[in-house]
Formats: structure tokens, sequence, C-alpha cells
């Protein structure tokens, strides 16, 4: 979902929590593109986002404020960086990277379930 909005600077801004797995993908996507963005953390509390209600006129999670553009979700984000994006040559490696962190995290935090998968 997108809604226009007229009182914002230009730049990207991401309001995300790093709990949520769907801020997660948009800020991987985000760093894969190589796209400069704000990150503002959320609170938990869906009743303690006036911020984000003033800022996107929401209070779910993810929202990209896009100069006078607000995009709502996910899938929407995704398809916005998608459309007003290229790809650069090492988005690849920067994915492989990422995931290699992720993996040596899980391996790390539960080594129960890395000695059941090898």
């Amino acid at each position: 979902m997108m809604r226009k909005r007229t009182d914002m600077p230009a730049g990207l801004e991401l309001w995300q929590t790093e709990w949520c797995p769907s801020s997660r993908r948009v800020r991987q996507r985000l760093t894969e593109l190589g796209v400069s963005f704000l990150a503002r953390q959320v609170p938990v509390e869906p009743d303690a986002r006036t911020e984000l209600g003033s800022a996107t006129g929401q209070w779910t999670i993810p929202a990209l404020v896009a100069g006078d553009e607000v995009i709502l979700g996910e899938q929407a984000i995704l398809g916005y960086l998608g459309s007003h994006f290229s790809e650069p040559p090492d988005a690849p490696a920067q994915r492989a990277k990422a995931e290699k962190a992720k993996r040596k995290e899980l391996e790390e935090t539960c080594p129960k379930l890395t000695a059941a998968t090898r």
C-alpha cells in the first residue's frame, strides 16, 4: 500500500524493529542494493507507536518513507525498491556474506541444532 506525503524531506527512512523478520528482509535488500537509509526504531507495543503514526499515518511495520511516498509492508517495499533501484553487480556476494553471517550466528546460538544438521 502506498500513500502520498508532502511534508517529508528527500531520502529513505525505514520504520522498523530489529526483531521483525519482514524488517530484517527489507534492511537486507536495501543493503544488497547499496541504498543509504535512515533506520527508525519502532516500539514493540502498538500503542506506543505515535511517532510512526505521525510520520506514516499507520501503526504497522515495516514502513518506508521515500520522499512524499509512504510504502507499507514488506512486499510493497520490496516491489518499490525493485522498480526504483538497479541491483549492483556485488549484490549476490552481499547476499552470500549475509547468509554466512546468519548461519554462524545460528550455529553459535544453537549448538545442538548445528550438530544435528551436519
